[in-house]
C-alpha cells in the first residue's frame, strides 16, 4: 500500500507543475516579470510535493521507474488541463504519445513483476 503514496504525490505535484508552466498562456495583458514570479510561486508547491514523492518513491522504485511514472502522470494531467482549462481538443497525437509511454512503462517495469 505504501507504494501508492509516491504515485499520488507525483500526481499532485504534476497538477501544480502544469499550472506553473501553462496557466499564463490565456493571459496576455500582464507583464512577463509578474507572470514569472507567479509561476515560481506555483512551482514552489510543486517542488514541495515532488521532492518528497521521489524520496519516498526511491524506497520502492528505481530512478528510471520514477521518471517514467512521472512522464505518464504528466501526460494524463496535461490532457485534462488541455481540455478543461485551455479548452483544447484531444487529438490522436495524445493517443499516440500515450501509446509510446505505455511502451516506456513496459520496458522500465518488465523485470519488476
Amino acid at each position: 500500500m505504501e507504494k501508492i503514496y509516491p504515485i499520488l504525490l507525483l500526481a499532485a505535484a504534476n497538477i501544480f507543475m502544469c499550472f506553473a508552466w501553462y496557466w499564463h498562456l490565456k493571459i496576455e495583458d500582464k507583464p512577463i516579470f509578474l507572470i514569472i514570479l507567479l509561476s515560481w510561486g506555483i512551482a514552489f508547491f510543486e517542488y514541495s510535493i515532488q521532492v518528497p514523492a521521489n524520496r519516498l518513491g526511491y524506497k520502492f522504485y528505481t530512478v528510471g521507474q520514477l521518471k517514467v511514472m512521472q512522464e505518464v502522470i504528466t501526460m494524463i494531467v496535461f490532457a485534462f488541463f488541455s481540455v478543461f482549462y485551455m479548452k483544447e481538443k484531444l487529438t490522436l497525437d495524445f493517443l499516440f504519445a500515450g501509446l509510446c509511454l505505455v511502451g516506456a512503462v513496459f520496458f522500465m517495469f518488465r523485470h519488476a513483476f
